[in-house]
């Protein structure tokens, strides 16, 4: 019974999207690790926890959510029949999930160095809080993708036990990224947030200007990417791989229009897994064949 309740909750907090920010977060850990006078020495097991810490603070943000928004969502018709408004999991289940979540991150993060140990409540603090902000701001969507900015930030502070301000442009290119798809994501309930006086991009400037705002935050996702190939001197393949992040993001604009939404989800769960995992290849790739930076 208790593995047919954990099959639904990685159901209801949509597991497999953890592909969107761990490929930054793992790109991170491998810009950390090639800036580091010790290069890869131990990079497997701090892979590991960093993608243990990934894990678990994600899942446990996802089920807070769930559980903050089951009223919401039990109005929706959208979502109505998710896990908890539906009565498939028991909000105690959820909440106990919710604290197994949260003890796998702080153990990873206290298993990763004492920075990050330290920086763990404020994690989880932050993506908690994500939860509320619909409920009075319109910024609801670059405070979601900050939660998302932080992994590749982290990822660096896990390998080097600080912070270099320069990772802090993929900190604010995944910001632009994710707030940019959660944009286009949220179009699909604007009548809803209308009626619920829930706030959000589409409901404050109407669903075709919060298009343009969503392009907008790509182009500037796509210049803090160069931004950090120039800081961090990366090289040809670095430039290919935001060069497949153009071609993605542009083809995912072209599937959503004001007057049809209809392929949203196509546009959300499909095109931005693709830009995660190809930039992390070409990321990858360029770290990993041109050796150690400046």
């Amino acid at each position: 019974m208790i593995w047919k309740r954990l099959r639904l909750t990685l159901e209801m907090i949509k597991f497999e999207h953890s592909v969107f920010a761990l490929p930054f977060a793992l790109t991170g850990a491998l810009l950390a690790f090639r800036q580091a006078a010790d290069g890869y020495r131990a990079a497997g097991w701090k892979i590991f926890w960093i993608c243990l810490a990934m894990v678990g603070a994600r899942s446990a943000a996802m089920a807070f959510n769930r559980l903050v928004d089951a009223p919401i969502d039990s109005r929706n018709p959208r979502t109505r029949m998710r896990h908890l408004p539906s009565g498939l999991l028991s909000r105690g289940f959820a909440w106990a999930f919710v604290l197994a979540s949260c003890l796998v991150f702080f153990a990873a993060a206290g298993a990763l160095n004492r920075l990050c140990l330290r920086l763990a409540p404020l994690a989880l603090a932050l993506v908690f809080f994500y939860s509320f902000t619909k409920r009075f701001t319109a910024f609801s969507h670059l405070v979601l993708g900050f939660c998302l900015g932080v992994a590749p930030a982290a990822a660096w502070i896990a390998v080097r036990g600080s912070l270099d301000p320069r990772i802090l442009w993929l900190t604010a290119a995944v910001t632009c990224w994710t707030a940019g798809f959660d944009v286009i994501y949220s179009c699909q309930d604007y009548e809803f947030d209308c009626d619920e006086s829930l706030f959000s991009v589409p409901r404050r400037l109407g669903i075709a200007r919060a298009l343009r705002v969503a392009q907008m935050l790509h182009v500037l996702m796509v210049l803090c990417l160069l931004a950090l190939v120039w800081f961090l001197h990366l090289n040809v393949l670095a430039l290919a791989g935001v060069g497949a992040v153009i071609a993605v993001l542009f083809y995912e604009h072209s599937l959503v229009k004001p007057t049809d939404l209809s392929r949203v989800n196509a546009a959300f769960f499909t095109m931005n897994g693709y830009v995660s995992v190809l930039f992390f290849l070409f990321w990858a790739a360029d770290i990993l064949y041109f050796g150690r930076g400046l």
